[in-house]
């Protein structure tokens, strides 16, 4: 990175503090060990690389890690709610411990909302990846919309970050699948195609942000279970394919008898709708051998050597 160059803002979710004594007020602040905070256990998002990660790691080698992550204490120790990327940065710029605040006695849900707020705070929602789009909009509609100590939440992270919380108005609505799209700019039938993602195994899931696994596979691939998409993902590379239309409505007229031998021979089977290649005979072979043979034979013969080739190299 140039020297002069300006820095961008490097720092994800609770970066700008209301003031520094408050949250010392409102939340204990500690210094914890980085080794003791496992990632979340569910958690969507990739981690910075790049020279977003490069930016990041030079600021916390100048100025160490101003703010604090927010940590869930668990019972031999902490998992991250938000802060994966600054822990990750402080890692790589030998740091040994990172200030933190730490919660307790969250449900799961109430600590998703941390994990998910907290970067959406942060990240424009069309730069994210389909799989952490989908991790939104589920949250969104699922955990959010709802009522209670969720909004208590909301507030918080929103205090925290020196903005206005909406939610007590927003969230007493029954949000439909319309309603969260319409926040995003998507139809209601692209929120439900993108909430079918969140059943996808991790491997899938990466193949989608990928863009080597379409949208219309993924979405009939999601209806598996996990061990049948285990098993379809492990035959794909193993055998260097990727399943066309024709190929995942097979598995899925198959679901729950499905075995890796299955797999592999309805991944096989040919399309219907697919054109085979066009063959063509040499025009000096035909006036070598079979000038004078009748179509009918000249098929038989070539159908009786192709088949004995194949025997050999199998053999």
């Amino acid at each position: 990175m140039k020297a002069n160059a300006p820095k961008r803002k490097v720092f994800d979710a609770v970066d700008v503090l209301v003031g520094e004594e408050e949250v010392r007020n409102n939340n204990d602040i500690r210094e914890l060990s980085i080794e003791s905070i496992k990632p979340f256990h569910n958690h969507p998002f990739r981690l910075y690389e790049g020279e977003r990660l490069e930016d990041m790691v030079e600021s916390i080698k100048e100025h160490g890690v101003l703010n604090p992550v927010i940590v869930l204490k668990t019972g031999d120790g902490y998992e991250m709610l938000s802060g994966h990327n600054r822990q990750n940065a402080a890692r790589i710029a030998g740091l040994k411990t990172v200030p933190a605040i730490v919660k307790a006695e969250l449900t799961e849900e109430e600590a998703y909302v941390y994990v998910i707020e907290t970067n959406l705070m942060q990240r424009s929602f069309t730069d994210m990846e389909i799989s952490e789009k989908a991790a939104v909009l589920q949250e969104r509609y699922d955990k959010v919309m709802s009522q209670g100590k969720r909004n208590d939440i909301l507030r918080e992270i929103a205090k925290l970050e020196g903005k206005e919380s909406t939610s007590g108005h927003r969230d007493q609505k029954l949000w439909s699948r319309d309603a969260v799209g319409a926040e995003y700019g998507l139809s209601g039938s692209s929120v439900a195609r993108l909430l079918r993602v969140n059943h996808l195994i991790e491997p899938l899931k990466d193949k989608v942000d990928k863009g080597s696994l379409g949208m219309k596979i993924a979405i009939q691939l999601s209806y598996l279970t996990k061990e049948e998409q285990e098993m379809i993902h492990d035959a794909m590379k193993e055998m260097h394919v990727k399943l066309s239309q024709h190929q995942v409505i097979k598995l899925r007229e198959h679901a729950g008898e499905l075995t890796p031998g299955r797999v592999r021979q309805y991944i096989k089977m040919a399309d219907p709708n697919k054109k085979l290649p066009v063959v063509k005979v040499p025009a000096r072979l035909i006036q070598q051998y079979f000038a004078k043979m009748e179509p009918d034979r000249v098929d038989q013969i070539l159908e009786e050597a192709i088949r004995e080739y194949f025997e050999k190299r199998e053999g």
